[in-house]
Formats: structure tokens, C-alpha cells, sequence
């Protein structure tokens, strides 16, 4: 199982800004290192979510954002090492449109937030059809 290490400010920096974007679903970009069986995150990147039609329970990952972001790995040496996005009003579990979106090789953070804050977030990797929980650590 891989492990994904998320520091505690970049943790607190995603719960700012799920909340803030709360009902609707919010993404962006984890950047940092990877080796063998662990990624290092260093900082999180925000993209706009270009679903307008489902946007409390659907995401589309700007591609300007994307762009922008793996400039700014580039600026610090870094990679994007994988995505992040919020479940508003539900868990921290993969969805089928997930699944069908992800991409072998990155980490899947995904963040359960509700009205009363963020009780839940994990990370997950893609083998074959299926998600992997990650596990995390500070």
C-alpha cells in the first residue's frame, strides 16, 4: 500500500478552501515529490471547477489550472503528484465518475465536507479498475 505524505498545513490550506467552496464540489492539483511506494505532497493548487450543470456533485478540472500548476511544480522542483477534490455531504470515497476520470500512477484526495467543516479525507491510487486506499501521514 502506498503512502501518501500530506503535511499539516497543507491540510488545514484544503480545508479552507473546500469550505469555502462548499456546496459545491471544489479541485485542483497536489504538488511534490514520489518514490517507491510514498508521495511527498508539498503544496495543493486550486483549479476552477468547470461543471456548472452538477457542480455540488460533479468536477471538471480547468485546464489553464493545470497548466498553471505544473508551472509552478516546475518553478520548485517539484511534480503534480496527483489531484484533490471535495464530496460535499458525503464520504471520502471514490465515486464510478471518479473511476472513470482517474489516472494510474496519482494520488486521489478526496475530502468529505459539510456544513459543519471537514470530518473526513483520504487519499486513493488507481490499480487497474479499482481504488487503493493510500495511507496518510502528516
Amino acid at each position: 500500500m502506498a503512502t501518501l505524505q500530506l503535511p499539516e498545513a497543507v491540510r488545514a490550506h484544503l480545508r479552507s478552501v473546500v469550505r469555502a467552496g462548499y456546496p459545491n464540489e471544489t479541485c485542483g492539483l497536489l504538488l511534490g515529490r514520489a518514490g517507491s511506494g510514498w508521495v511527498r505532497v508539498h503544496e495543493a493548487v486550486a483549479a476552477e471547477n468547470l461543471n456548472h450543470e452538477r457542480p455540488g456533485d460533479r468536477y471538471e478540472l480547468d485546464p489553464q489550472g493545470h497548466l498553471r500548476a505544473e508551472e509552478r511544480a516546475r518553478a520548485l522542483g517539484l511534480t503534480v503528484v496527483g489531484v484533490w477534490h471535495s464530496h460535499p455531504d458525503h464520504s471520502a470515497r471514490p465515486s464510478e465518475t471518479d473511476r472513470n476520470g482517474a489516472w494510474e500512477g496519482w494520488s486521489y484526495l478526496i475530502l468529505s465536507v459539510t456544513a459543519e467543516g471537514v470530518p473526513d479525507l483520504r487519499s486513493w491510487r488507481l490499480r487497474g479498475e479499482h481504488f487503493e486506499e493510500e495511507n496518510l501521514e502528516p
